[in-house]
């Protein structure tokens, strides 16, 4: 696939990776952002005035339909969307620090709003000759760490949901692509991990395996991970469980 003037949504598109997304792919391309924080999104336009920008908590699904209507009636026609947007709150459920609260927030962001975005911009997906859904996924989505129970869940569903939603449109238009990130330096990570691969690069990876229209792109370390829980799944977990 060449991405040149395609009409592309992200969401998640003010910090991190989805940030090093919009840089690169609004250079030819029509992008439209979708982010929580007003602040953010008017810092970005003034930054890149041809972009369109959407403001919407997608922690809250109440604010679902009425994002999708937004974006359809300013874009009738999309040819990718990339559903990159996601929270984690890293403590366990026996911290004192846990907020119960976060439990329905980290679902709502991290796959609710995926699986309604994806049914409710079909409409304009199908307009295209072809078009795409490119979901950002975590190697977490192959085996659960300690901490953060409910991010590692969504993560795993995400995949699932993916390859479900992978048939059931194998007959239209629509192509459902992965793409699986090692830890990545970004200000959801501050303060957690190491080795991490920078936010640009995981943009320009993620980028080379749309255009190669890639079903599932394991970026960094993550392209070991299918084949150590083949051989070791027991060693994979266990380094897992530590973390």
């Amino acid at each position: 696939m060449q991405l040149f003037n395609k009409t592309i949504v992200i969401t998640g598109g003010t910090s991190g990776v989805g940030l090093e997304l919009v840089k690169l792919l609004s250079r030819n391309n029509q992008v439209s952002v979708v982010a929580r924080s007003a602040e953010r999104l008017n810092k970005l336009k003034h930054a890149f005035p041809h972009l369109q920008t959407f403001q919407a908590d997608l922690s809250n699904a109440c604010t679902y339909p009425n994002l999708a209507e937004k974006i359809i009636s300013s874009t009738p026609k999309i040819d990718i969307l990339i559903n990159n947007a996601a929270v984690q709150y890293p403590t366990t459920f026996i911290d004192n620090t846990f907020v119960y609260e976060n439990v329905a927030r980290e679902i709502n962001t991290n796959l609710t709003a995926i699986c309604s975005l994806c049914f409710l911009l079909l409409p304009a997906l199908k307009q295209e000759e072809s078009s795409y859904i490119l979901n950002i996924n975590s190697g977490l989505a192959l085996t659960p760490k300690k901490s953060s129970a409910i991010y590692c869940a969504t993560k795993a569903a995400l995949r699932s949901f993916s390859q479900s939603l992978r048939y059931q449109v194998i007959e239209t238009n629509i192509g459902i692509l992965e793409a699986y990130l090692p830890i990545v330096d970004t200000p959801m990570t501050t303060g957690r991990g190491a080795n991490k691969i920078s936010a640009e690069k995981a943009a320009i990876a993620i980028i080379k395996g749309l255009e190669k229209e890639r079903q599932k792109n394991y970026i960094g370390k993550t392209r070991f991970l299918p084949l150590l829980l083949t051989i070791a799944p027991g060693l994979a977990r266990s380094m897992m469980k530590r973390s």
